[in-house]
């Protein structure tokens, strides 16, 4: 086996935009070790070391390829030569299939005892250098900037991201010759612009973190744990602070810079008067300032810059940081001050002037849809007056920021800038936190809307633009799903399931009614069937997450338990009691599997019991007390005992069908029978399809 040397292969460029290279740093380990294995090379674990200005990886790659006997069994001698010993057709095909000539393929006999002609080779071991060569310029070539414009420098037609500066190829000290767009490979490095400008030998790829590191450039792990490690000391010496740094802004930093210093600005005590969301917003979005927040959670004066020149200049960076911040911070008190200036109901006008939906009208229409719905939700939910009058209004204005200055620039606020506006108009706390809440949750593991009047709009607001999408036939397609429409049913599943406690279907018909209402064409009955059949295939899969069994799920979904929570609550009653009786319930399903298979829904289930056996009659009894249990443990909503009734007819119905020969001659005990089965059924009708659950988990 050949020996294994170090390798490292760097791309150096002009500075790179931190999504770009966060994605070809996914891709380059794979391919480096799929051209290794390709070329046939030994290589360990391949590392990525990247920055602004570089992408780079190092393993260890064999000095030379192995060495190979090829042998490959082609037709049998009878066939690949005639009876003279000529080759035929079927031997020259394989022969150059394999690169050889008839005359040079081997003829012995196999383990099977018949004579086949063989295709032998020996490929030599070739050494590693040229092979390298040619990898690296395949890597570079092999990047994928989706959604990035690649860039043309020098006399050739290659491109990249951005400029190509320098490549540093080095198989142990030898240096890989890689020529790409009139850049040649060498055996330096760039440091740093400022820390460390200029060319740096690479002795070897053991030395090239060492080399980067005195010249200013530190590898991604390595800058997380500064930035890291400066944010928790920020935070220890402010007594329990908080730095807000979602994940997506973190990132791009920690990609924005080489040598990284963490640094505390400060902004003017005026802008904590503005809403603090598009303070933090417009830091975060527009400079990658993180805000810190005091301990009680309010927003303080104080951000986190991540600098990248040099940490005994940190006071002149903070200086010209918190020159930047004061006027992006302007811009967002200016769009706040200026939208105060204008009434709710103003901004609401002007929503006739936004289309929601080219087929559905403008938002202005959207909301006046959504204040309908709310009403019906309300009603729906069992809701207080007060509360459906707070979702009512709320409603009304729930669309009204979309328009407003500070919305069109920080178009993530929708929503909670009308919240912001609502209360300084005079409205309601409760209609101002449910304007503020009503596009929760956003996306999945999001809060819910707090207050009951928040989850009322959130659902009509979704609902809307389900129903109208359905209405004009544009439902979500495998690959397609512009409005978000499962996004919305899961949402509206998790609320009606913790917060309103009611069901789906009945609030399906009023949304379509208020489109109807607006003179939108459509087959009420169908689409509504559509849209009940979409969202219950949402609550479906979310059981499926669960953890509850695919054959629960379709056992309960056949049954006429819809409103969220208690379809829920049924299907995990179920598994339970099949978890803790298991034998019970295979028995009942199969049972029930049979008497669903035996029934006939023409014949009724009216019996006569004067023709009945006592199996029948025991059936039949603990039937109608398993019915009127049954029917009592619904209404209360106690699936426990629902269940409970189900299994008391394990018994009865193992019993009948043990004792009974349903299929009689006489018509008159038949058709009784039957009729008995279709009685014993019609308990599950509203519950489950038991003969789901006959196959054992």
């Amino acid at each position: 086996m050949a020996e294994t040397r170090s390798f490292l292969f760097e791309i150096g460029t002009e500075e790179m935009p931190s999504a770009p290279l966060m994605n070809a740093v996914k891709q380059l380990p794979k391919l480096a070790a799929s051209g290794l294995d390709g070329a046939g090379l030994a290589h360990g674990d391949i590392r990525v070391i990247s920055s602004p200005r570089r992408l780079a990886i190092l393993t260890t790659v064999a000095t030379e390829t192995e060495a190979i006997h090829e042998v490959k069994r082609g037709p049998a001698a009878n066939i690949a030569f005639d009876a003279d010993g000529n080759p035929t057709k079927a031997a020259e095909g394989f022969a150059r299939k394999c690169g050889l000539t008839a005359s040079e393929l081997a003829r012995r006999v196999d383990t099977d005892g018949r004579e086949y002609v063989f295709a032998e080779k020996d490929i030599p071991a070739a050494p590693a250098l040229p092979l390298l060569s040619e990898l690296c310029r395949s890597i570079i070539s092999d990047l994928e900037w989706p959604n990035y414009r690649s860039q043309r420098w020098g006399s050739t037609h290659e491109t990249f991201v951005r400029p190509i500066r320098w490549i540093c190829a080095l198989l142990v000290d030898e240096v890989v010759p890689v020529s790409y767009a009139d850049v040649e490979s060498g055996n330096t490095t760039r440091g740093h612009r400022v820390l460390g400008p200029g060319d740096h030998v690479v002795l070897n790829p053991e030395s090239y973190e060492r080399v980067l590191e005195e010249n200013g450039v530190l590898s991604e792990e390595r800058r997380r744990e500064v930035i890291l490690e400066g944010v928790r000391a920020i935070e220890s010496e402010r007594g329990g602070a908080r730095v807000d740094m979602p994940k997506k802004v973190f990132d791009e930093v920690v990609n924005l810079c080489e040598w990284p210093t963490v640094l505390v600005g400060t902004f003017d005590e005026e802008f904590l008067h503005v809403p603090h969301e598009i303070i933090c917003e417009s830091m975060l979005s527009n400079q990658r300032y993180f805000p810190i927040y005091d301990a009680q959670g309010q927003l303080t004066r104080e951000f986190v810059v991540v600098g990248n020149g040099r940490p005994e200049n940190a006071e002149r960076i903070v200086d010209g940081n918190e020159r930047v911040v004061r006027a992006r911070l302007y811009d967002a008190k200016f769009f706040y001050d200026e939208d105060l200036k204008v009434p709710m109901e103003e901004f609401r006008a002007r929503l006739a002037n936004v289309a929601f939906q080219e087929k559905l009208g403008s938002v202005l229409q959207k909301s006046e849809r959504m204040e309908d719905l709310a009403l019906a939700i309300a009603n729906a939910a069992h809701i207080g007056a007060h509360a459906a009058s707070d979702a009512q209004r709320a409603a009304h204005l729930a669309k009204a920021d979309l328009v407003s200055s500070a919305v069109v620039e920080f178009t993530s606020q929708q929503g909670v800038m009308g919240g912001y506006y609502a209360k300084a108009a005079g409205e309601s706390d409760e209609v101002a936190s449910a304007i503020r809440d009503h596009y929760r949750p956003r996306f999945a593991g999001d809060d819910l809307p707090e207050g009951i009047a928040g989850c009322i709009v959130a659902v009509a607001d979704k609902l809307d633009t389900i129903v109208g999408m359905f209405a004009i036939d544009e439902p979500p397609t495998g690959s397609k799903d512009p409005f978000a429409l499962r996004r919305s049913a899961i949402g509206i599943l998790n609320i009606l399931r913790e917060r309103l406690h009611c069901g789906y279907e009945e609030l399906v018909g009023p949304a379509l009614d208020a489109y109807a209402e607006q003179g939108l064409a459509f087959d009420k009955d169908a689409v509504c069937a559509a849209v009940c059949a979409f969202i219950k295939g949402r609550m479906e899969q979310m059981a499926r997450d669960e953890k509850i069994a695919p054959d629960t799920v379709a056992a309960v979904s056949a049954g006429s338990v819809s409103a969220p929570v208690d379809y829920f609550a049924l299907a995990h009653e179920l598994e339970n009691a099949r978890e803790s009786d298991p034998d019970t319930f295979e028995n009942l399903a199969t049972a029930y599997a049979r008497a669903s298979h035996l029934a006939d829904s023409d014949l009724g289930i009216d019996v006569d019991e004067s023709i009945m056996g006592d199996a029948e009659r025991t059936l039949m009894h603990a039937t109608d007390a398993a019915l009127e249990y049954v029917r009592i443990a619904l209404g209360n909503k106690d699936f426990k005992e629902v269940i409970s009734g189900l299994a008391a007819l394990r018994e009865p119905i193992d019993r009948f069908f043990d004792d009974v020969m349903v299929m009689d001659d006489d018509q008159a005990l038949r058709e009784n029978r039957l009729r008995l089965l279709n009685r014993f059924e019609a308990v599950f009708t509203d519950i489950a399809d038991m003969g789901a659950l006959a196959k054992k988990k």
